[in-house]
């Protein structure tokens, strides 16, 4: 009899903290390594924030709470929507998390069954198809381009919808390749949802904040309200609030759905931690001054990287909107021999080649769904970006 459950047999791990963790260990062992695999931004948490978390361990606030988020939370969250994106909620409606992972997680366990479709566009977030894996569903991917910004196009959409389709898993910008959707390519979309009342949108706005070039947020919520009753909108304090350990994420939607995720996180890990919940108020309620200005490096950084790819033999790489990665091609490298003696062969040998020849740590495109490309992040020292830059431009030339 086996000792594991089926349901782990179909997922595998994050491959995004498999190359972080590489990356980490060949440091550790004293070799020369930049990397660029990790989602987290490199600046330190805002000082308000973290004196709004010691506070709250000094006045004793270190008890368990409610299990989906303390009152003063579910508030700031509220007023966050209204003020933000104009989408008025209460706080039956919201649902705090450990970290927008788990409010996906809990959305998806708490709705699929077997047989339940899930559109999930490539590329994606790496963590989405295993997610509904686990929850009993079936992942269908929709292919993007490079051609097309990597946006999901209105007419892909509406091929993809069956009568078995219960969500559309929708991120923007977009991890990993930065697109983010413009109020009319979004109008587009959600035009098309209109259409299938049956389905269900999750909306990951987890980079909301980090968008470049005058560019304009909006959410499906915001932009179709025909749609709101079955939509989950889910974001977080850690991108933009510069607070990945601190593991606060938090969605809004009908108060069924949330009543259910509510239920089975009392069942898993309960409330998320006391103290970054009351630093989270802080962070909503706060002053948002730091976040111009961080994203003001950000674009430094993203233009910087993305004119020394497309400088690097064989790679082309398109601006993105938002967040703070690149998601390059490396299809001109491809059939290539790396200085080693090995012929690319595929994306994930290009990343392997570049880390054992050069020290930079990517991630392959495969992992995001879509190949041959890559993922950089750009949230990193710009003097490490741009040695990485040189390093990336120097392994291209040395290919035959």
């Amino acid at each position: 009899m086996a000792f594991l459950s089926d349901s782990l047999s179909r997922i595998k791990p994050s491959a995004t903290i498999a190359v972080t963790n590489k990356a980490r260990e060949l440091k550790a062992a004293g070799k020369d390594v930049i990397g660029l695999g990790a989602g987290e931004p490199d600046f330190d948490t805002p000082d308000n924030i973290k004196e709004a978390a010691i506070k709250a361990i000094r006045d004793g606030k270190t008890k368990y709470t409610a299990v989906d988020g303390i009152p003063e939370l579910k508030a700031a969250i509220v007023a966050k929507f209204q003020r933000e994106n104009g989408l008025s909620y209460k706080p039956s409606q919201i649902s705090v998390g450990v970290g927008g992972k788990q409010v996906l997680y809990n959305a998806l366990l708490a709705t699929l069954n077997p047989g339940d479709e899930v559109i999930i566009p490539a590329p994606y977030w790496v963590s989405y198809p295993d997610i509904v894996l686990l929850g009993g569903g079936t992942p269908v991917f929709v292919e993007t381009s490079l051609a097309t910004s990597f946006k999901l196009a209105p007419e892909a959409l509406e091929a993809a919808i069956t009568p078995n389709t219960k969500w559309l898993i929708f991120n923007s910008p977009s991890n990993p390749s930065g697109a983010a959707y413009s109020r009319a390519e979004l109008k587009a979309l959600t035009d098309v949802l209109v259409r299938h009342p049956h389905v269900w949108v999750m909306t990951d706005d987890m980079y909301e904040h980090l968008v470049y070039d005058d560019f304009v947020f909006t959410t499906p919520a915001e932009v179709e309200p025909s749609l709101y009753e079955r939509t989950l909108t889910v974001n977080g304090v850690s991108k933009a609030y510069c607070m990945t350990g601190w593991r606060i994420g938090y969605g809004a939607g009908p108060e069924k759905l949330i009543k259910a995720m509510a239920t089975l996180q009392s069942q898993s890990t309960s409330n998320p931690t006391s103290i970054s919940q009351y630093a989270s108020v802080e962070a909503l309620n706060g002053s948002q001054d730091f976040i111009a200005k961080n994203n003001a490096v950000f674009k430094q950084r993203r233009d910087l990287i993305v004119s020394m790819l497309n400088q690097a033999n064989g790679i082309k790489c398109p601006t993105p909107e938002g967040a703070f990665y690149v998601y390059p091609s490396c299809a001109g490298t491809i059939g290539r021999k790396a200085p080693s003696g090995r012929v690319i062969a595929t994306d994930e040998d290009f990343v392997t080649e570049l880390l054992e020849s050069e020290g930079v740590a990517v991630v392959q495109g495969s992992a995001f769904g879509l190949a041959p490309h890559f993922r950089i992040s750009y949230a990193t020292a710009t003097s490490a970006l741009e040695e990485a830059g040189h390093r990336i431009q120097r392994f291209c030339g040395n290919l035959r």
